[in-house]
């Protein structure tokens, strides 16, 4: 499903994804919800991520799963070799439709994935299939079709979500949502006002290289954000919700009957392109 990203924002990304605020914000947010789950799982557990992109979160998964074996799974080659550079773990490349698995997983990672395929739905009825008995979702989209623009376009996005689309399209692939909140709730009015000025401005006549611009690092302001962020953490292990964001948390259980299935499936396709909601 290339057609879902382009494989070039792998470059720019791994570039600045270890040091960008909203790529760190989203570990801290992702990793207290990991660390909480695996906890629970006796010794030999599986966990995946699919889209695994350059695997930044790769070693955010590993990290969280002293107990267990992770492994990466992306459409894209490119994505994959950048992963070697970051985590120790398997890496697959392959499609979540036709998984190449022998094992079910107890933990599956949709980070930033979603949002760029058609066919929502069949995607998440392709991961509940790769879970194991009471498995777990863990699921990062961005928030609003308000704040839809440009970056949207160059990312590829199908769509933004609400926390009510999310949910009740978690239900229909036969999970049962155990959380869902909004997160990156500080950089909320930044966001507005900024995709709104630089659309005026003619930023959507270059949507590429604009999204291209601000994923640049300026070390100050990109502290500063950072900071802002520091205490969704807390929050969210807190597991207390939060009312306003540009991004939404979901952690979902496998049901144990599913939802009826239309005919026909999606594949997933990468990404982990979209920062700076």
């Amino acid at each position: 499903m290339s057609e879902g990203y382009d494989p070039a924002l792998f470059k720019s990304l791994d570039e600045v994804e270890d040091r960008h605020f909203w790529f760190r914000a989203r570990k801290r947010v992702v990793g207290s919800i990991l660390r909480d789950l695996t906890a629970r799982l006796a010794p030999g557990y599986h966990v995946l991520e699919l889209g695994c992109g350059n695997g930044g979160m790769l070693r955010l998964l590993q990290e969280c799963s002293p107990g267990g074996s992770v492994v990466g799974m992306d459409l894209f080659a490119q994505g994959l070799r950048n992963a070697r550079n970051r985590s120790t773990c398997a890496l697959v490349q392959g499609d979540a439709g036709l998984p190449p698995f022998g094992e079910q997983f107890q933990i599956v990672g949709m980070f930033d994935v979603l949002e760029h395929i058609e066919r929502d739905v069949a995607a998440l009825r392709d991961v509940r299939r790769m879970l194991a008995p009471g498995g777990t979702i863990v699921i990062t989209v961005p928030a609003h079709m308000s704040l839809w623009s440009y970056f949207d376009q160059a990312a590829h996005h199908a769509r933004r979500y609400s926390t009510h689309e999310l949910a009740a399209k978690l239900r229909d692939a036969g999970f049962e949502v155990e959380y869902l909140t909004q997160f990156m709730a500080a950089i909320y009015p930044l966001v507005w006002l900024g995709r709104r000025v630089k659309s005026l401005l003619g930023a959507s006549k270059d949507a590429v290289a604009r999204t291209q611009q601000e994923l640049r690092i300026t070390p100050g302001l990109n502290a500063l954000l950072d900071r802002s962020l520091a205490g969704e953490e807390r929050t969210v292990r807190q597991r207390r919700t939060m009312t306003l964001g540009t991004s939404i948390l979901a952690v979902a259980r496998k049901a144990s009957a599913p939802s009826p299935q239309p005919v026909g499936d999606s594949s997933i396709a990468h990404t982990d392109a979209t920062a700076c909601r």
